[in-house]
């Protein structure tokens, strides 16, 4: 039996967060979402997520304006401004496990696009003191970055460097035999 997804009897900030952003796999799809994955194919391959669960969480979290589902029947999806005021929390997360269960050391380092300063684990630009926004945020693979997963152009983009929230595009068509 599944567990519910309200905290009914608390009445907390933090609860009514966790009742969008706390079930399994909603954060990898948001910070999945911050690297410029756009495509429901391709949250599905990076992730190794069950199709059904990623429809479901996706759509809810369209819901609830965390991402913003685009027109088609191969729509993309995009950060909000709701969802884009997530990154200092996905930061965190990120510092605490680089800190925490990271070995090799982080996989990826964040860097503040305009002047390059590192940023530390609340955003902050180590050159310029500026907190920074995600899209003000370059992604350089760090120390612990493994080499990309075969098959998985995703891995593959995530492996150099990026500008967060630029969509990641779809991977060249193989070449038509003659």
């Amino acid at each position: 039996m599944p567990l519910p997804r309200e905290y009914t009897f608390q009445a907390c900030s933090l609860a009514r967060s966790l009742e969008v952003v706390g079930e399994r796999w909603s954060l990898l799809i948001i910070r999945d979402a911050f690297f410029g994955v756009t495509r429901f194919s391709d949250f599905a391959q990076h992730l190794g997520i069950p199709r059904a669960i990623l429809t479901e969480r996706l759509a809810f979290l369209v819901d609830e304006g965390i991402l913003c589902r685009g027109p088609g029947a191969r729509p993309r999806y995009t950060m909000t401004s709701k969802g884009e005021a997530l990154w200092p929390a996905i930061r965190a997360l990120v510092s605490w496990g680089d800190d925490y269960y990271a070995p090799d050391g982080p996989r990826r380092i964040f860097e503040h696009t305009g002047c390059g300063g590192d940023l530390t684990g609340d955003g902050t630009c180590t050159r310029c003191g500026s907190v920074v926004a995600a899209r003000e945020v370059t992604m350089l693979p760090g120390p612990g970055c493994a080499p990309p997963t075969a098959g998985d152009h995703v891995s593959a983009v995530l492996a150099g460097p990026r500008v967060l929230l630029q969509p990641i595009e779809a991977p060249p068509a193989p070449p038509a035999d003659r």
